[in-house]
């Protein structure tokens, strides 16, 4: 085989290649710019537009877990942070900027005036943006300064999204509660039904652009100084620590990148979905991020957005059909069988396991050859 730039040494396919994660990545991204033109029904393009959304937060996740080692089980609460400051633009925007209907029935008279930042579109977009940076922030601060890290740190997020949830829940006069916030256009106007077909494309592509930039966002972050230090910072933050690095700050500064990338995917999420609600705030909500993630294969950040695809196809496609009773059963042992046979995930399978086994073919065969000669 010619030596060229693009060769590496070891490896499989994927990594025989400097820029093979980004090729197959370029890959996926024609095939979704493609796919709202071909298709004749809107349905599949909202879940589409719904996927990419969850893979910007798997982005995000891979960031802090795949590369960080910090397993997250919180970030439900930035994809509904972001969410929920899109979802009040959007609701003040579809009823001239009056109070809502669940605002009336809990005998509110007056926009609340936390509300009324909403009011202005830059200023919502600014929020999206500043309060899940401030919130994780400020967890991270006092979370990474106490040198907390591990199962207390997955522990941790989870309790504060559980805790959030509830605040949620219980204030349903500002928040839905339970029902969320619902009844609203997305940001470029009505997007159900054939007639709304070219508003729908037009959120579709915005989202893959959001998608590419955050993406490229992302692999810049990890193929620089910065990556390989959140990777030693994986492998031993002790002596990470005692070389004279600020392990504290460089954690709290990728959860802070992290927290933002979810929260630009839920602001997005809510404009093909149409409402918001605290579901996606749950445990098992975050939970099935870190899923996406594990399957795909952490730490490559295009594992992420592939394990994103595959599991919500499957679960698009499962979950009706003979197999809607079973349709859960069969996702938790995709991932059991990822988890014990496939610990890279589909990465891990094509750039280690698939090459590690031809070379064992190869090696047997080459044996066998050896053999028979000098058996002759």
């Amino acid at each position: 085989m010619p030596n060229t730039p693009l060769l590496k040494k070891k490896g499989g396919f994927i990594s025989r290649f400097k820029y093979g994660y980004h090729i197959v990545f370029a890959v996926l991204v024609i095939i979704l710019a493609v796919c709202p033109f071909v298709m004749s029904t809107t349905a599949m393009i909202q879940f589409l537009g719904k996927c990419m959304c969850y893979a910007m937060v798997a982005i995000g996740l891979d960031l802090v877990w795949g590369y960080t080692g910090m397993l997250s089980l919180g970030h439900g609460l930035y994809f509904c942070l972001g969410g929920y400051a899109m979802a009040m633009y959007l609701k003040l925007k579809s009823n001239g900027g009056n109070i809502t209907d669940f605002m009336q029935i809990a005998g509110i008279n007056e926009l609340p005036t936390f509300w009324k930042p909403f009011l202005s579109e830059p200023l919502t977009f600014i929020l999206i943006l500043a309060v899940p940076a401030v919130v994780a922030g400020v967890i991270g601060f006092f979370v990474f300064r106490s040198r907390i890290k591990g199962v207390y740190f997955s522990i941790i997020t989870q309790a504060l999204t559980w805790a959030a949830y509830s605040i949620f829940i219980a204030n349903s006069g500002f928040t839905g509660g339970n029902n969320g916030i619902t009844d609203f256009d997305a940001i470029v106007g009505k997007t159900r039904g054939p007639a709304n077909k070219g508003n729908l494309i037009t959120l579709f592509i915005i989202t893959l652009v959001v998608l590419v930039v955050i993406y490229a966002v992302a692999s810049f972050l990890v193929n620089r100084k910065f990556g390989k230090l959140l990777i030693a910072i994986r492998d031993g933050e002790n002596r990470t620590f005692f070389s004279g690095y600020c392990v504290n700050r460089y954690k709290n500064v990728i959860y802070i990148i992290s927290a933002i990338m979810a929260a630009i995917g839920g602001a997005l999420f809510v404009n093909f979905n149409g409402s918001i609600t605290p579901t996606q705030m749950t445990i098992s909500f975050s939970v099935t991020m870190v899923i996406w993630v594990a399957v795909g294969g952490r730490g490559t950040i295009l594992g992420a957005v592939l394990g994103t695809f595959l599991i919500n196809l499957c679960e698009y496609n499962l979950s009706s059909g003979a197999l809607v009773d079973v349709w859960q059963y069969i996702l938790g042992a995709i991932f059991c069988l990822a988890i014990l046979f496939f610990k890279g995930g589909i990465i891990g399978l094509f750039k280690e396991q698939i090459p590690a086994l031809i070379r064992r073919i190869t090696k047997s065969d080459k044996n066998k050859k050896e053999a028979g000669t000098d058996a002759a």
